[in-house]
This record gives structure tokens, sequence and C-alpha cells, in this order.
């Protein structure tokens, strides 16, 4: 079982996120879950999301504590949150983290990759210019670091699951599944 954990804040699309996932892993032929956990229901509040994709029944459904991906849509959460928390040795690290950020500080033993998901957003006008909505053009990233997703697969579920904008949604993902790079800690 692949097991995914997502971390964002209100108002940036990670429940829409985690169901992108899972809707494109269905498409790829594997079973999926995926649910949210709130703390405060508002814009702004740390919010967590979770997939998991298998090639049985998935009848677990706990929150995931030991998670294969880490996917983060808010960089200013690593500075108060444990987003690694469980993450197994070898586990995947994406961030939405603009070029030139430092990631040294952060411990050895995952592969981390990063994208300025917030720009490729605005580029496309998705969400507003201040706060623009950045859970497609992560999963574009998401494709591009995860061997069982195809981008394609991606691309359809985002089509599927955007409730407007599809076509700059569509476009996000594919730009950012370009520009997502490993970063060597």
């Amino acid at each position: 079982m692949i097991e995914v954990r997502f971390h964002g804040r209100g108002g940036q699309g990670v429940v829409i996120a985690s169901e992108v996932l899972a809707n494109a892993a269905f498409r790829e032929g594997f079973e999926v879950a995926s649910f949210p956990f709130f703390g405060v229901e508002r814009r702004g509040a740390p919010v967590t999301a979770y997939a998991r994709i298998d090639t049985r029944p998935i009848r677990l459904r706990s929150s995931i504590y030991e998670p294969d991906y880490v996917v983060v849509l808010d960089s200013s959460l690593m500075k108060g949150v444990d987003l690694l928390n469980g993450l197994k040795t070898g586990g995947h690290v994406l961030i939405n983290y603009p070029d030139g950020k430092d990631l040294n500080a952060l411990p050895s033993g995952y592969r981390y990759y990063t994208l300025d998901a917030t720009s490729i957003a605005a580029e496309n006008q998705i969400g507003s210019k201040v706060l623009p909505i950045v859970n497609t053009a992560i999963m574009g990233g998401f494709a591009r670091i995860c061997d069982l997703i195809s981008l394609e697969s991606m691309l359809e579920s985002i089509r599927d699951k955007a409730p407007v904008k599809k076509d700059a949604n569509v476009a996000a993902a594919r730009a950012a599944y370009e520009r997502t790079k490993e970063v060597v800690i």
C-alpha cells in the first residue's frame, strides 16, 4: 500500500488534491481511499488530507501515520509543524517552495522535490493574485515524482475534479510536471 499525506492551509485545495490523486490512481486500476482531517475549519487554518493507493481493497480508515509521500502545499507550515513525522526512510517529500530557497536544514534520509506551485497557479490565474490555489499545480508535480501515476491520468482527474477553469488547471499541472526538480540534501 502507498500512503500519501497532504499538508496545506484552508483555501489552497488540499482536500481536492487528495481526491484528484485518488481519482488518478483509480484510473490507473488501483484501489483507493481519500479523506480529509480538519482542525479549525476556516480559510488559512492548517488542513491535512490523506490518500491510500493499493492493488487490493483498502479497509484501513485511520489517519496516515507512516506515509510514503508527504505533499506540502504551503512551505510556511514547515516552521511550526513536524510535517515529516512518521515519514518512511527513503520517503518522498514534494514541497511548494520558490526556487532559490535553502532546504539544507531538512533531515537527510528522504527524497526532496520542489516546485513553485504558487507562481504556476498565479500564471494560470487559478485563485486570486493574493491567494493562488496551488492544488492542481502540486498534483502535476506529484505525477512527476510518483511512478504509479501517469501525467495523463492526473490531467484527466484534474479535468474531472476541478470545479472551474478546467483548462487553466490542466495547464498548471503540465507546467508543474515540467518544473518539478529533485533537491539533493
